[in-house]
């Protein structure tokens, strides 16, 4: 199986990995002040080969954070949730404490239902509950070289449909009081993308498992039936324990999670208990599969 290697070769940034198969926390570094060309570019690297780094006790304005975010490419501006006042590019991700149902309470990777998907995520946590409301992350390239390699070869030829109008909360009862706003938008800008289920990642090379339960509805060229039965098992064998790791939030907390390396799942467990999180969204590139050269 596939670890992740132990940081070396790096000169301004320090890295301390937080399980063998996703996720790294980057050590003394300011996002707010130290964040030059050659680190940003460090950050990048990393993000490659940990899928997620997570940065403590920030201290990052709304202008910061969408500063910080620009370093790696241009921003999404998203259209179902409701941006930070005088700043767009932000979305204000709440949960509050009498909302019943959790957006994102399902293993997914965003913007996959986008020709170019998203490359990544910048989350700054704002209001956290004293218990409650962590977000669980999957490694999906842990994932693909677990597999076996007569599965991997079936795998490797395949493409995928994705699409934001087959999400889990369309169809949860829980959800509907809030999602039922956000329903016509996905009704009238409804997208399909089609895309490798194994990629090869645009900064490490390597390669990983690219199908989401969110987001990914049936196999190019399969019935839907077929398809179901493939993606089922993919999607409970990338949300195995070996390739998790469950991260507690505490304000201040930035994270910055690549989209084509990960899954994430947000935990439905704050009922009574405000939460707040401003994420920014990172435009990415077409996805090349696992055999392009």
């Amino acid at each position: 199986m596939g670890f992740l290697s132990v940081e070396a070769g790096r000169e301004r940034i320090r890295i301390e990995p937080l399980s063998r198969a996703v996720g790294a926390e980057v050590v003394g570094v300011d996002l707010s002040q130290d964040v030059n060309d050659v680190v940003a570019d460090e950050i990048r690297q990393a993000l490659g080969e940990y899928g997620v780094l997570f940065f403590r006790n920030q201290n990052l304005s709304p202008t910061d954070h969408v500063e910080f975010a620009r370093k790696f490419g241009s921003i999404n501006i998203n259209k179902y949730f409701h941006p930070v006042d005088g700043h767009p590019e932000i979305a204000k991700v709440i949960r509050r404490p009498e909302e019943k149902g959790v957006t994102g309470g399902y293993w997914h990777t965003d913007h996959s239902y986008d020709q170019a998907p998203a490359m990544g995520s910048v989350f700054v946590a704002r209001e956290i509950p004293p218990v409650g409301g962590d977000t669980l992350f999957a490694g999906m390239f842990a994932a693909y070289e677990a597999l076996s390699d007569g599965l991997k070869s079936v795998l490797e030829g395949l493409w995928a449909w994705h699409s934001d109008a087959v999400c889990p909360e369309v169809g949860d009862p829980a959800m509907q009081e809030d999602f039922n706003a956000r329903l016509k938008l996905v009704q009238a800008n409804c997208v399909w993308a089609r895309h490798p289920i194994v990629i090869r990642h645009p900064i490490s090379g390597r390669k990983a498992l690219y199908v989401n339960k969110g987001f990914t509805h049936s196999i190019d060229g399969w019935s839907l039936e077929e398809s179901r039965v493939l993606l089922e098992y993919l999607f409970e064998h990338g949300s195995s324990l070996g390739f998790t790791y469950r991260h507690r939030w505490k304000a201040g907390d930035v994270a910055f999670w690549d989209n084509r390396a990960t899954w994430h799942r947000a935990m439905d467990d704050t009922e009574g208990y405000l939460r707040i999180l401003h994420r920014i969204t990172i435009d990415g590139e077409p996805l090349s599969a696992a055999g392009a050269a």
